[in-house]
């Protein structure tokens, strides 16, 4: 008997395996199988999953990805409000997180329509408990910015966020904010979770600098998690502060590497004294005597 009542509609997300079939839950079966409608980002990705778990998939399986999503929700509304069952699935792990369907549980909210998960498997929450970093405070940041100054923001304050944060990455780009990230934080630890759950499953831990060292020559396939420490897992300050204990936490060649960056990208010796500053912690004054020293060619003070 499925756990979802067919009296009324009801919209239910529903957690797909990350990469070992064997965590598919069998209530996710269930549901699946009793689902009026399954939405799902790749019909061909989805109609595999009920195949092998012995779910008939046909005339049931309806696209909902990042490009149709928002099109869908007055169909799916008009069927959730006559009373069917509409599931919502990811190619993997748990929709609506960095995922579609976000936007369909608003809309079924705001239309007085029952919303019900099926939890399971979570890529995000599988390399924060395999990370080793602090698992008390986190944030998920999801995909960064491809470029430009909106993705050099957003590497900034996550080297500013005390609480751990991770992020989604191709990987094709981890290289580049693993480099990214080490000119603003040499030390701070990271986890470098790939494939997870798979037959090559990996797990990469250690400082930012030496993660950049690491996959800079490597050719990485399959879906990256990156699991950043918060500030303060460094021995760094987590408060922000610019007193001396904070210029004591980053040394000069941090700060310098931090500056030679934002320097190398086009940014006045202001602005990247300031984003400097702000990310490492360090008082702003010592920070711009460094990057007028980096100007004139010279070595840091």
């Amino acid at each position: 008997m499925s756990p979802v009542s067919r009296d009324d509609g009801s919209l239910v997300l529903v957690a797909t395996p990350i990469g070992n079939l064997g965590d598919l839950s069998r209530r996710a079966v269930e549901v699946l199988g009793d689902a009026d409608v399954v939405c799902c980002e790749d019909t061909r990705r989805t109609h595999a999953l009920l195949s092998a778990a012995g779910v008939p998939a046909a005339g049931r399986l309806l696209s909902l990805h990042a490009h149709n999503e928002s099109a869908r929700i007055p169909h799916l509304i008009e069927a959730l409000s006559a009373g069917k069952t509409v599931a919502v699935v990811s190619d993997a792990g748990t929709p609506a997180i960095s995922d579609p369907g976000a936007r369909l549980v608003r809309a079924a909210i705001d239309a007085g329509i029952v919303v019900t998960s099926v939890p399971g498997a979570s890529s995000v929450l599988a390399a924060l408990v395999v990370s080793g970093l602090p698992t008390d405070r986190f944030c998920v940041e999801g995909f960064l910015p491809r470029k430009g100054s909106a993705r050099r923001a957003r590497l900034e304050a996550i080297v500013a966020e005390e609480r751990t944060s991770l992020l989604l990455e191709a990987p094709g780009r981890l290289a580049a904010t693993l480099d990214a990230l080490a000119s603003l934080a040499p030390s701070r630890p990271v986890a470098v979770c790939r494939e997870l759950t798979k037959l090559h499953e990996e797990v990469w831990r250690g400082p930012a600098a030496d993660a950049a060292r690491e996959f800079a020559a490597r050719a990485v396939r399959g879906e990256v998690v990156l699991v950043v420490g918060g500030r303060g897992s460094d021995g760094d300050t987590a408060t922000g502060a610019q007193g001396d204990g904070a210029d004591a936490a980053a040394s000069d060649g941090d700060v310098a590497l931090a500056l030679r960056a934002h320097l190398e990208g086009g940014e006045t010796t202001r602005d990247a004294a300031a984003a400097v500053a702000a990310a490492l912690g360090v008082s702003r004054r010592r920070v711009y005597e460094t990057a007028l020293a980096l100007r004139r060619g010279g070595p840091p003070r």
